[in-house]
């Protein structure tokens, strides 16, 4: 029983090594141009990006939003 244990868990880690292996990949200095194209970034979208950020300021009133914390003249 052990023996056949061993060989399956020596061949699933195998499996996810490839599997893992096969999944990284370069970016080829002619394939950047695609990737730093308008449709690929995150926040092209400037009315999505206001609301995400009043919903998660609504959900996390505690931590503040994204401003900088702090004011004042800083003294003590």
């Amino acid at each position: 029983m052990k023996q056949i244990f061993k060989k399956i868990s020596a061949w699933a880690t195998l499996v996810a090594l490839i599997a893992f292996g096969v999944g990284c990949a370069t970016v080829e200095p002619y394939q950047k141009g695609n990737l730093s194209d308008y449709t690929m970034r995150s926040d092209r979208d400037e009315l999505a990006s206001v609301m995400n950020s009043h919903i998660q300021f609504s959900r996390e009133a505690s931590t503040g939003g994204e401003g900088v914390g702090g004011g004042g003249c800083g003294c003590n």
